[in-house]
């Protein structure tokens, strides 16, 4: 079928001839040589004649500028270009002695989120925090308080299961531990956190080296995340079943990624830093030692040679370009231990996760970090250190995306909002590519994929890369491709300050396909099913094999519906010229 996209005239992808007003493409009077399209500021859904005609009023009816329409009916059409928009609370909406604090502020904050028409928000439930007095001593009281105030808003939840600590990463101005009584532990067998080669220890997370070691009070690190999750449905059931509680994010690593912590600024990682592995922690030591010496290499070692966090490729042996050591079989053999060790981490995490919350309605999801610095060179430095096995001849997100699968899992990517130009060119980046390939992984693999902004933005550009990603080949009849949701990071008073959250509503109604908020998910293709089990209907061993690069999908060069130059500052100024009028 024709898209609309291939039946727009140029001018109009390029935001020429635009009227004022909230815009639609829709169709105009035919004439004998071509199709003309106008922009409406009233209609909300993509019309033809013969579709006009189907709702009652007779195609060659000219409508009068400024009518009123029904803006609770949709266009299927459009709908299925529909992409839900969420926002991140606070890191400490919930504070650290597990207080629910200024519930007023926050509720009229929501409020007036609500007034941009999104669609839910999603909120970090801290591991920290809730069992923070002992193992299984849960205190959920002051989520649920959190969660009561959403429902009330109208406003739809995403959950993090958040393993990690608060602080330490990009934009955290937010202190919340792991678990004292982890840490306790950790004080005298400082091996259950990861470890770099010097043997300083990070405590943003436990180290996936202990994930089926019995470490803590009898139970393995990944026992207590499925105790977590369990406790967390249990005593969150009402919001599960009433529809608030829609997705929950489980938490595989640091900032809740599956990736290592390879670059920590509390370590004294500066963008763009190559990172450094985590690897040599006694317990991961031990495996690769074990491996080496089951394919008869007991030489080789954990690389010596990787440099240090803010290095860049070029400085160190293991990434350098064209003879560094990882494109030799031991630094090969390195990073496919490293990456498989990753990836089982997230494949079991899942498959508790998909076990506890199985029969829900409910979506699960996992992120994957966007680190795009460095990915425009050989090596892809960045992300090997992270545990992204990802070369120009080898896919390292594919594998990830079809572990997702086995789960029913959402891929939530981040770094959407970011275009190449905006990146200093040392740090030879390529976030464009890079999303293009993770989102592409996912499509190919089946599976719905979602994302988020990696830094706050407020302008159009970040907003129309956002747009663009969400839906690559623009508006078109069957949806396709398009992202399942986007989450904006994150509330503030900033975002909801003027003319910040008038860019912000006209964001979400492009996010939106133009049409208004849809209470009911199932009218875009978004209807909520029981989970169901995980499949295992293919080894995890010929599920790392995955690494086979493809082309990604096509994309376009600019998002067909971009919020225009001072589109905001007009809507703002005529929205209070009418206030003030009435």
């Amino acid at each position: 079928m024709t898209t609309v996209l291939r039946m727009m005239s140029p001018n109009l992808i390029n935001g020429r001839n635009l009227y004022k007003g909230s815009q639609i493409l829709v169709k105009g009077e035919e004439s004998k040589s071509r199709s003309h399209w106008r922009f409406s500021t009233k209609e909300v859904s993509l019309r033809t004649p013969q579709a006009t005609a189907s709702s009652g009023v007779s195609s060659t009816t000219t409508e009068p500028k400024g009518r009123e329409f029904d803006t609770t009916t949709y266009e299927d059409n459009m709908l299925a270009n529909y992409v839900p928009v969420y926002v991140m609370l606070q890191l400490g909406v919930i504070t650290n002695d597990n207080v629910l604090e200024n519930a007023e502020k926050l509720t009229k904050q929501l409020k007036k989120l609500k007034q941009s028409q999104v669609d839910g928000v999603m909120v970090d439930v801290w591991w920290g925090i809730v069992e923070s007095n002992g193992p299984k001593q849960y205190q959920w009281s002051a989520y649920r308080n959190l969660f009561e105030i959403v429902q009330s808003c109208g406003l739809k939840l995403q959950a993090i299961m958040s393993f990690h600590r608060c602080g330490g990463n990009i934009g955290d101005d937010v202190n919340i531990p792991l678990p004292k009584w982890v840490l306790e532990i950790g004080e005298t067998n400082p091996d259950i956190f990861y470890t770099n080669k010097i043997g300083n220890r990070n405590e943003e997370c436990l180290s996936l080296s202990v994930d089926n070691l019995s470490l803590f009070s009898g139970r393995t690190a990944v026992e207590m995340y499925r105790d977590y999750m369990k406790s967390f449905r249990e005593n969150m059931e009402d919001f599960i079943s009433s529809g608030v509680i829609i997705d929950i994010e489980v938490g595989l690593g640091p900032a809740g990624e599956l990736r290592y912590p390879s670059y920590t600024e509390t370590q004294g990682w500066v963008f763009p830093g190559i990172g450094e592995f985590q690897c040599y922690d006694k317990y991961l030591r031990s495996d690769y030692e074990e491996e080496v010496r089951r394919i008869g290499h007991p030489e080789w070692k954990l690389p010596e040679n990787a440099g240090q966090y803010n290095d860049v490729p070029e400085q160190t042996g293991f990434f350098e370009y064209s003879n560094g050591t990882y494109l030799e079989e031991e630094g090969k053999f390195f990073l496919s231990w490293y990456s498989r060790k990753l990836l089982l981490h997230g494949d079991q995490i899942l498959d508790e996760a998909n076990k506890v919350f199985l029969g829900c309605k409910l979506k699960l999801a996992a992120k994957v970090s966007g680190i795009h610095w460095w990915y425009k060179t050989e090596s892809h430095a960045a992300e090997l250190t992270a545990g992204y096995y990802n070369l120009k001849n080898r896919d390292g997100y594919a594998a990830i995306a079809k572990m997702m699968r086995r789960h029913h899992a959402i891929l939530n990517f981040t770094c959407l909002e970011m275009r190449n130009t905006e990146q200093p060119a040392k740090a030879k980046s390529g976030p464009q590519e890079l999303v293009q390939q993770v989102l592409s992984c996912g499509w190919r693999e089946g599976i719905e994929v979602a994302g988020e902004n990696a830094l706050p933005r407020f302008d159009r550009d970040g907003y129309n890369q956002v747009i663009l990603n969400a839906r690559p080949n623009g508006i078109n009849r069957n949806g396709k491709p398009r992202m399942f949701g986007f989450t904006y990071l994150r509330l503030s008073d900033r975002l909801l300050s003027e003319p910040n959250f008038t860019t912000f509503k006209t964001f979400v109604k492009r996010m939106h396909a133009n049409q208004e908020y849809c209470s009911e998910p199932e009218r875009y293709n978004h209807e909520l099913l029981p989970l169901e089990r995980s499949i295992n209907d293919e080894s995890f061993e010929k599920l790392v094999e995955a690494t086979e690069p493809i082309d990604p999908l096509l994309w376009l060069e600019e998002t067909d519906m971009s919020i225009r130059p001072f589109e905001s500052v007009l809507s703002l100024l005529k929205s209070t010229f009418f206030r003030n009028k009435s």
